[in-house]
């Protein structure tokens, strides 16, 4: 494991497993699915096509902060877009810049215009905890002259 892993080696470790919402779906229900599922976001997918990406952090800033009402508003008034996404092929240090840089929280992960993933701050804050844990367990066999070579 290391920072130049590849999103779909996250992906095949983490799984590939997708929520998502319709454009029309009004936020309430929205926030429920999100709450059912467990997770912070939810892609906006229509007829196939991503369309955009609505998050708790959308609907704290643009629902309950201007006092809308979720049960009235649908998650397309609200949902980031365009969306940023990457690529199976991207690393995760890749994503990580673009999540910095982006301040964001949840990238889609598209190949062939078709979504094959999600990937959140967590799951690549994660995935760097298990690199450093990799790198001390070596550095502490080969101290202790257990290192292969």
């Amino acid at each position: 494991m290391e920072l130049t892993d590849t999103v779909g080696t996250v992906l095949r470790k983490k799984g590939q497993q997708v929520w998502s919402v319709a454009p029309e779906v009004l936020v309430y229900d929205a926030i429920q699915t999100m709450a059912d599922k467990g997770v912070g976001a939810l892609l906006v997918i229509s007829k196939g096509k991503l369309l955009g990406v609505f998050s708790e952090r959308d609907y704290v800033r643009k629902v309950e902060l201007y006092g809308k009402t979720s049960g009235k508003i649908q998650v397309r008034e609200i949902m980031n877009s365009p969306v940023i996404s990457v690529a199976p092929d991207d690393t995760v240090e890749d994503c990580m810049r673009i999540m910095t840089d982006s301040h964001i929280r949840h990238l889609p992960v598209v190949q062939n215009e078709a979504v094959v993933g999600i990937l959140s701050i967590g799951d690549l804050v994660k995935w760097i905890i298990s690199v450093q844990q990799q790198t001390i367990q070596q550095l502490h066999n080969y101290i202790n002259g257990q290192y292969p070579g």
